[in-house]
């Protein structure tokens, strides 16, 4: 009787399973990282909108001053059809979008005007952007503020984020 060589081995094959977990686990990690880093930047980039939406607001309804919250923000200015911001960011305040918490806070205006919406304007706002499960949705918190400019640190600037000038930790995105 002569042995058949063609075919693979069982220990072949174990390799060859070995080497396929082996790719699937780094391909697993690198997924992992992209979403994260893709949470990261649609949290940055939903800061930018409502930065925006505020300016825009300022400029043209709030007697220069600020929408009180993402409702007011995302509600349209009489004689317009679309908001400052869009509908979906407009849904609550807080916000919860792509992994994150987007809350928004200010100083009410004292004189008493109210904005074409209807609403009692903010002197100066401060809005932060923290991770729902800090190291999965997200690993870095935001802040940003009336200046416009974004922050973005390791912890979280809920309770130091200030209405205007630089938090008292963190680095600027620029």
């Amino acid at each position: 009787m002569r042995r058949s060589d063609s075919g693979f081995t069982l220990l072949e094959l174990l390799v060859v399973l070995g080497i396929i977990a082996l790719l699937a686990s780094m391909a697993t990690v690198g997924y992992r990282y992209a979403r994260v880093r893709t949470a990261e930047a649609s949290a940055i980039s939903t800061l930018n909108t409502i930065n925006r939406g505020q300016f825009i607001y300022m400029q043209s309804c709030g007697q220069q001053r600020y929408a009180p919250n993402l409702q007011a923000l995302a509600a349209p200015a009489p004689g317009d059809e679309h908001g400052f911001i869009s509908p979906d960011l407009g849904v609550s305040d807080p916000l919860q979008k792509s992994g994150y918490i987007f809350q928004m806070t200010g100083t009410p205006s004292t004189e008493g005007e109210q904005t074409c919406t209807g609403a009692v304007p903010l002197d100066r706002y401060r809005l932060t952007a923290d991770p729902l499960n800090v190291g999965v949705s997200g690993t870095h918190f935001y802040g940003s503020n009336s200046d416009r400019v974004i922050y973005e640190d390791a912890v979280t600037f809920q309770d130091d984020m200030p209405e205007s000038g630089p938090p008292g930790h963190g680095i600027e995105i620029k």
